[in-house]
């Protein structure tokens, strides 16, 4: 947890107390709170697409091995068979083509303690980038998104708890 915690508070520039607040927010709040509208502004967009087949590179290397990785040492069962989906995803992304809302969906079944275990090591991808502009750029790009999932996921778990 405490990777997951330090991972959001160096890419996303929040304190810890910032973080633990956006964490218990609803997907919906999240979605419509200005912390969210502000970080995904900040992203150099224009960086990213050109930058892209940088990205593209990087995933289509260390995607199947963080797949393994999910599949084998986390029991998360359905795992992309190849690095394609998710790098399509991220380009269709910068290009404003695809949603949060369908990211939230792809990712429903992943189980929340998963999905925040994995989050330091998918962040971490971009560790090797020589360029260190293009990589906070990336890394931070990659955590905003998963502050996205990991909001879906506990709010999810909170209301399957409730009904219980």
């Amino acid at each position: 947890m405490s990777m997951l915690i330090s991972t959001f508070t160096e890419h996303l520039d929040v304190s810890p107390i910032q973080l633990e607040a956006i964490l218990t927010k609803s997907l919906i709040e999240l979605l419509n709170s200005p912390e969210l509208q502000a970080k995904l502004n900040s992203l150099d967009t224009n960086l990213l697409r050109e930058t892209l087949p940088t990205a593209g590179g990087i995933l289509a290397k260390e995607l199947p091995p963080f797949y393994n990785w999910l599949k084998n040492e986390l029991g998360v069962k359905r795992v992309p068979d190849s690095p394609d989906h998710t790098t399509k995803w991220v380009i269709d992304f910068v290009h404003n083509r695809e949603s949060l809302t369908r990211l939230v969906e792809l990712h429903r079944p992943v189980p929340r303690l998963a999905l925040e275990a994995a989050i330091p090591r998918l962040v971490g991808l971009f560790a090797g980038v020589e360029d260190e502009q293009i990589r906070q750029e990336w890394q931070k790009a990659v955590t905003a998104l998963c502050l996205v999932l990991v909001v879906a996921s506990r709010e999810q778990e909170r209301v399957s708890l409730a009904v219980c």
